[in-house]
């Protein structure tokens, strides 16, 4: 080494030195920052304006102040979506993530099996939302479906998508089927980054499979859980197409979340002005509940060890 090359030669310049490997310049950032802006920020400030105004698709939008506001927080209809959108959220974190928990830390193990099974449970997540939501329609149609066979020795009532709370399961239950795979594999990647001298120093000290799981998986997978829930929670309040092609919103308006409330407003009923106001308002309650998690769980303060490598 010639002597004219520079060395770091106290600690914090060798701390800069390494911190400073292996991260990209900010230019690699403009090109998802650009797609950000065109198909999230625009729509967005778009669909706020239009929440100010009075449109119905065809003539120029008119500014009507804050009659759309005023209007959503007198409507029942609105908060009954509402109500249905938060309970649709809460049944499918409930099922969704105890599930995908397990599967995920048992998909990290070195079974044999494991390869072969876990690619088999990821096919729903490479299916369409629209056939799957067909294919289940079909399945659970009381008439000509496979429910009418089997409802009677499961004791379910081959007419479940006749009942309020029926049709809200299956729906909650269609879009878990779906979605699950998604969340075992965060789960999946997050168990892989666990120590394995962790387990290893449990095993010596006694501790058995349940021990390891709630003592050591579990709060190593606190911060893997915060991302997971915050999509699993904004992905089950903007449900639609599900709802669109099994329910249509019914029995009745039973099953009518925000997003289905939002699209026959604006595109049964022309009330596109209304509509927006719909929008932007679960726009800011998905937004409002991912920062409460994120700020309850302290998602928000962690730092990566790895950072630089």
């Amino acid at each position: 080494m010639s002597d004219h090359t520079p060395v770091a030669k106290t600690r914090g310049d060798r701390k800069a030195a390494v911190g400073n490997v292996g991260r990209p310049p900010v230019g690699w950032a403009v090109p998802g920052i650009v797609f950000f802006v065109v198909f999230a920020i625009v729509p967005l400030g778009i669909a706020v304006y239009l929440s100010f105004c009075d449109w119905d698709g065809l003539n120029s939008p008119t500014m009507n102040g804050l009659d759309n506001w005023t209007r959503l927080f007198k409507d029942s209809e609105f908060g009954q979506a509402a109500w249905l959108s938060l309970l649709l959220t809460t049944i499918s974190w409930v099922f969704q993530t105890p599930v995908a928990l397990l599967l995920g830390v048992w998909a990290a193990g070195r079974q044999r099996s494991r390869a072969v099974l876990s690619a088999v449970f990821f096919i729903p997540l490479l299916l369409s939302t629209t056939a799957i939501a067909m294919l289940f329609r079909a399945l659970l149609d009381p008439n000509f479906g496979v429910i009418k066979s089997i409802g009677p020795w499961i004791g379910v009532d081959p007419n479940v998508m006749g009942s309020s709370t029926g049709a809200l399961l299956v729906v909650a239950f269609v879009g878990g089927w779906q979605f699950m795979p998604f969340h075992t594999l965060i789960y999946q990647g997050g168990a892989r980054q666990i120590p394995d001298v962790l387990y290893q120093a449990a095993s010596i000290d006694g501790a058995g499979m349940v021990r390891q799981f709630f003592h050591i998986t579990l709060p190593q997978l606190r911060h893997t859980m915060t991302t997971s829930s915050v999509l699993m929670i904004v992905g089950s309040l903007t449900y639609f197409d599900t709802v669109l092609i099994m329910t249509r919103g019914g029995p009745g308006t039973d099953t009518t979340i925000l997003p289905y409330l939002m699209y026959r407003t604006g595109f049964q009923t022309y009330d596109l002005g209304y509509a927006a106001a719909i929008a932007t308002a679960l726009v800011i309650v998905a937004t409002g509940i991912s920062l409460l998690m994120v700020r309850l769980t302290g998602f928000g303060s962690m730092r990566s060890t790895r950072e630089g490598m």
